[in-house]
């Protein structure tokens, strides 16, 4: 790969538009830091609205050029599958970029992208079957039918906890359908997205196809979801950004798949197998250093078991290896920015403040091994309340509170009385309860007996303020295609010009 490990230390980043990278025509640089250190280790290209401009154009000419509209949707598949091979091939290149760029512990960050082999895979083998529907009418010898066709130019934008996660949930079903993309990382994170241009072009894609610009989310950022070139955006992040982009994306009627913030309930009953549900709500919330928009930081555990669950709680919590993210016995390496360390910083005096008991954590790391980087202690607090603010708001860091409940209807109620709906968790043996749960919880997805688990074929997307739109399966297909309707008259009959009849 052209972006190896040891070339982009002190570098700044090229952008990639029609199959070439470029230096940045202003010279604008933004540096990107290292969680693991606190130092910097590249610089990125912070791009104006002309090289957004010049990387819309590109995918536009890319989206008409013969070699990507005329093909066969199985040649496209080809190229997917020779994309997931160069994933395989370079998964522990990439893995490395990202755990240097985000903190993310490499044990994990391997194993999402090595997923992504599958993950591409599985797009690949539907991009020869998507099918549209033939629809019976009340008229006779007329063949009325629908069929799936390209959106146009798909505008990507990822955060920085997981960036070829994110990004691959958009372009695998774009790729598919015969999209053509142009995607700006995070400003934090953007080396893994800039080397995997190169896998795109080796894979065989048109010019054009996959084009990559980097920058802030106010500069490069709002270029991209304001231009008029632009059918769709997709963007995972913050809900307050996203009702900015719903806003500036309204007003130039594009379209929006708007993956947005999360206030996980994680629900432990009294008839639980406790040991597994201990062990789901600490991984729930601590994997990832809980930057994870599906976090379970809402712990409510029923009365009756209330005091023997936190103390398993707390010594699990305590138990939890915090470290450099390339060692091997790491479970947790440090919060990805500067900036987000002070967020969660701030949530914990709030919490503190409103009353909430700290029973582990609420601390920085500093010293050996920490140095300078962004580490934060596994953070849980007793005795909290589902209306304090840190129950409320999403922290994006080690934190929970653990809060009692005293009946299935209370809990349920407590557990919607939250302004997102992205994702659940409950920990029963009863499944009537169970299901009782999954009808009444108001999220995207309900976990049961589980957590955090996902799968390339199961639609994942929030209600409320959690955003709109599905990831995963044929969800992501009909997402990000259009449904055109045909209607062919072979009749032979003469039709009333100044008549359309309608039953």
């Amino acid at each position: 790969m052209k972006f190896d490990i040891k070339s982009v230390h002190g570098q700044g980043l090229p952008i990639f538009i029609n199959g070439e990278w470029l230096d940045a025509g202003s010279g604008a640089q933004l540096p990107s830091l290292e969680p693991a250190t606190g130092r910097e280790w590249y610089r990125i290209t912070d791009c104006t609205p002309a090289e957004v401009d010049q990387a819309v154009a590109a995918a536009q000419a890319a989206l008409k050029a013969p070699e990507w509209c005329d093909i066969t949707q199985t040649q496209r598949a080809g190229m997917i599958f020779d994309l997931a091979a160069l994933i395989k091939e370079h998964a522990s290149e990439l893995a490395l970029l990202e755990t240097r760029d985000n903190g993310k512990i490499l044990r994990e960050t391997t194993a999402q992208i090595s997923y992504l082999h599958d993950y591409y895979r599985y797009f690949a083998g539907m991009a020869d079957k998507i099918e549209g529907s033939t629809i019976p009418v009340n008229k006779p010898q007329v063949l009325n039918f629908t069929r799936h066709e390209p959106l146009g130019v798909v505008a990507i934008i990822t955060p920085f906890n997981s960036p070829l996660n994110i990004l691959s949930v958009s372009l695998a079903p774009c790729l598919a359908v015969g999209n053509t993309i142009v995607a700006k990382p995070s400003e934090h994170t953007s080396a893994s997205t800039i080397a995997f241009a190169e896998l795109i072009k080796a894979a065989g894609f048109p010019d054009g196809v996959f084009n990559v610009v980097t920058g802030a989310g106010a500069g490069a950022g709002q270029s991209l979801i304001s231009h008029s070139g632009v059918s769709k955006v997709a963007f995972t992040g913050g809900s307050d950004t996203g009702r900015r982009i719903a806003a500036s994306v309204g007003d130039c009627l594009t379209q929006a798949n708007l993956e947005l913030g999360g206030k996980s309930p994680h629900i432990i009953f009294a008839d639980a197998d406790l040991d597994r549900a201990v062990n789901g709500a600490v991984a729930g919330v601590f994997a990832s250093g809980g930057q994870t928009c599906v976090a379970g930081s809402r712990i409510f555990v029923e009365e009756s078991i209330y005091e023997k669950t936190l103390e398993q709680l707390k010594t699990s919590a305590l138990e939890v290896v915090v470290g450099h993210p390339e060692e091997p016995a790491t479970q947790m390496g440090p919060l990805a920015t500067r900036d987000q360390l002070g967020k969660v910083e701030e949530f914990v005096r709030s919490a503190k403040e409103e009353g909430a008991r700290l029973i582990c954590g609420g601390n920085r790391l500093e010293g050996s091994p920490y140095g300078d980087g962004f580490y934060f202690a596994p953070t849980l607090f007793a005795n909290a309340r589902n209306d304090m603010r840190f129950c409320q708001e999403e922290i994006f860091g080690p934190v929970a509170g653990v809060i009692p409940f005293s009946s299935e209807a209370e809990v349920i109620a407590q557990a919607n009385d939250t302004r997102f709906g992205l994702s659940a968790g409950l920990w029963t043996r009863d499944l009537d309860r169970a299901m009782r749960c999954v009808d009444s919880i108001d999220s995207g997805t309900v976990w049961v007996n589980t957590f955090r688990s996902a799968a390339m074929m199961s639609p994942m997307g929030g209600f409320k303020d959690s955003g709109y739109g599905k990831h995963n399966g044929f969800a992501s297909i009909r997402d990000f295609s259009r449904l055109k309707n045909v209607v062919v008259d072979y009749s032979g009959q003469k039709q009333d010009a100044f008549v359309v009849k309608l039953k």
